[in-house]
């Protein structure tokens, strides 16, 4: 056991010094706590590592990431000593954070601290989601734990402490977080910044604690959490451990955390664990430990798992083809139907949700305490449970952030779809996570609603301005602002089909009068190309580009245009980085080049120029907001149909 301890820390150590960047410290210290894991208490298969009722692994500190490489490559997952070699190296498998969509074995991105507690909440989330849908008397096809690597510094950061809160609410007991208590930041002493009673700080949330106060004593920390698994509620470990455990002049101190140990101190560390031996080498004992405890256990547990699912197959033939579905390479296909009537997009919206709920019963989502002004609402079921752990309206409570974190980890669990919701300004507060969502490639969906100065008199801190110009510069992210119920209901579909990209949905508060009609099916392929015509000329020589609730106000000034002489084309381009994907051929039958192109939207004007090409053609704003009407707002910033027309005729 003490080998196989010593070989994941000189494996990590090694990676880190041949590629002279990483942080050695955690995985010195922390390493008796993942072989634990990974060799006595982890249902895993690393043959079949995507097999759905394994446990969960999250490291949420992830700069240990070469301690998780090398006991992956231990436990028998496709990473080889070569891997560890390449470690963060340019288009290796090994990089310097992990990587879900990258490494085998990685359930998750993580390194943005505290997200990786949050995604892992959203995980057992979905178990007991799961749980409660397939499970049936002696058939649990969903049953499995949940388990967290953090430091000090995950537990600093705020989306720990919303993610923990709603943990505790719903009583996530196989959720079980272990704390590398090593009492060091990057800064030095953690005395310097946080100084908070643990125990005391989780008990409050409803969680167990226990604490193990020797990080080297495996058995204890293996007694820890049989006694966790036995919990009615998630549990946290603390485990003190030594930062840089085994070194000599760096052990405890800051200096171990963020920079290769040094050859001096290497060598050191090697022999005070007993392995002075050539680099990247592992004695044949440490591979059969693992061979015994990881690879042979994890394949008789996932070969009973799969006759018992035999079984069930034919005995629950219904509930089968739902797993099916929870494991399938795509989501599921659904039908829309038109809603022709003048609502908010909001409201629309809602129309969308419930029809994809009907047809989907894994369809999950809620709000950050605004569900009602969101209505992102089921209407069919009560609460996630709190009701019943079969219900699908999750109460996030306002914890945004963490809402962003735990859609995410709900996600990469399984497939299923799940939508988090909150005023489009206050996706500032969990933009960390979709930058996540977008890098794992998931298919999660993030309504905002309230999306422009329209709000009227809540103000400026309520009015939304710069948030849109931020997403469209986001990689790998569909933001679509839809200009009526139907273009709404179009998104919905976009975004409910996307496997690997998650979509921000812009919504309005105020009501829109109906612009486009006809098969949804057309309305579908106008809004997935991005951009089309929805207004005007045969034969123009002037377009404007409009977006969501400024589509009729730009409809409003052609029509004045018109009247004028002008030859004009109204463009809804409800989402830019669609229409961007679309061939050249396309977007210059939309947008021709010896066109005069205007843009048209209540935001900021950043981005515009790539189609209008002068900036003096793009009507936004540039500014905050201010408290008033809505019409009031609209009349002071000259943003009427005259006032518009009258500038454009201008020239």
């Amino acid at each position: 056991m003490n080998k196989s301890v010593n070989t994941i820390r000189t494996l990590a150590i090694e990676a880190i010094e041949n590629a002279n960047s990483g942080h050695p410290g955690i995985c010195m210290g922390a390493a008796p706590m993942i072989y634990s894991l990974y060799n006595h208490q982890m249902k895993i298969n690393p043959k079949n590592s995507d097999w759905i009722n394994r446990d969960r692994f999250v490291l949420s500190a992830g700069h240990g990431s070469a301690m998780l490489y090398s006991i992956l490559h231990l436990s028998g997952y496709n990473i080889s000593i070569d891997d560890l070699k390449n470690f963060r190296q340019l288009d290796s498998i090994t990089p310097g954070h992990p990587e879900s969509f990258l490494t085998d074995g990685v359930d998750v991105s993580t390194g943005p601290l505290g997200q990786g507690i949050a995604m892992a909440v959203g995980m057992a989330m979905s178990e007991r989601f799961l749980a409660s849908k397939l499970n049936e008397p002696n058939y649990n096809i969903i049953d499995h734990f949940t388990y967290v690597l953090c430091g000090d510094g995950d537990l600093m950061e705020g989306v720990s402490y919303e993610a923990c809160s709603i943990a505790g609410k719903m009583k996530l007991n196989k959720l079980i977080l272990l704390h590398d208590s090593n009492k060091i930041s990057l800064d030095g002493d953690l005395s310097i910044s946080f100084n908070e009673n643990l125990k005391i700080r989780f008990e409050s949330m409803n969680w167990n604690y226990i604490c193990v106060l020797d990080g080297e004593d495996v058995d204890a920390i293996d007694a820890a959490i049989y006694s966790a698994k036995s919990s009615d509620k998630p549990t946290i470990i603390e485990v003190k451990t030594i930062i840089g455990y085994g070194a000599n002049k760096k052990v405890g101190t800051n200096k171990v955390h963020g920079a290769p140990l040094g050859k001096e101190e290497l060598e050191y560390a090697k022999n005070s664990y007993g392995l002075n031996q050539d680099a990247f080498s592992v004695e044949k004992e440490v591979y059969e430990d693992f061979n015994k405890n990881v690879v042979k256990k994890g394949k008789n547990a996932n070969e009973i798992w799969d006759s018992k699912l035999e079984e069930y197959k034919t005995k629950y033939p219904q509930k089968y083809l739902l797993y099916q579905q929870i494991i399938a390479s795509k989501f599921k296909d659904i039908i829309m139907e038109s809603y022709s009537k003048d609502v908010a997009s909001r409201v629309a919206s809602h129309e969308a949700i419930n029809q994809i709920a009907k047809q989907d019963e894994l369809f999950i989502g809620g709000s950050a305490d605004l569900s009602s002004s969101n209505n992102t609402t089921i209407n069919t079921d009560s609460k996630f449970i709190i009701d019943d752990d079969q219900q699908r309206n999750i109460y996030f409570g306002v914890r945004e952030l963490a809402m962003g974190a735990i859609i995410n980890g709900m996600a990469v669990h399984s497939k299923i779809n799940v939508f988090a919701s909150t005023f489009m300004v206050f996706s500032d507060y969990l933009k960390p996570a979709i930058r996540l969502s977008a890098l794992m490639k998931l298919g999660n969906t993030f309504v905002f609603t309230h999306d422009s100065v329209a709000v009227g008199e809540d103000g400026p801190t309520h009015q939304p301005i710069e948030q849109i110009a931020m997403f469209r510069a986001m990689p790998n992210l569909n933001l679509i602002r839809p200009a009526d119920a139907n273009e709404t209901i179009a998104a919905w579909h976009i975004a409910y089909m996307s496997n690997e990209t998650p979509t921000v949905l812009s919504l309005t508060r105020q009501k829109l009068p109906i612009l486009t009609s006809g098969n949804m099916k057309d309305i579908i392929n106008d809004v997935e190309h991005g951009a089309y015509q929805i207004y005007g000329d045969d034969k123009f020589d002037t377009v404007l580009i409009a977006s969501g609730s400024e589509v009729n106000l730009a409809i409003q000034v052609a029509i004045i245009l018109q009247k004028k002489g002008m030859k004009i084309s109204v463009v809804s381009m409800p989402s830019q980085e669609l229409f961007n994907q679309m061939t050249k051929e396309y977007q210059l039958s939309i947008i021709p080049e010896n066109c005069i192109v205007y843009a048209i939207e209540l935001l900021s004007t950043f981005g515009w120029e790539r189609y209008t090409k002068k900036t003096e053609n793009i009507f936004g704003l540039n500014d905050f907001g201010m408290s008033g009407s809505a019409k009031m707002i609209l009349d002071k910033l000259d943003y009427t149909p005259e006032k518009i027309a009258q500038k454009i005729l201008k020239g």
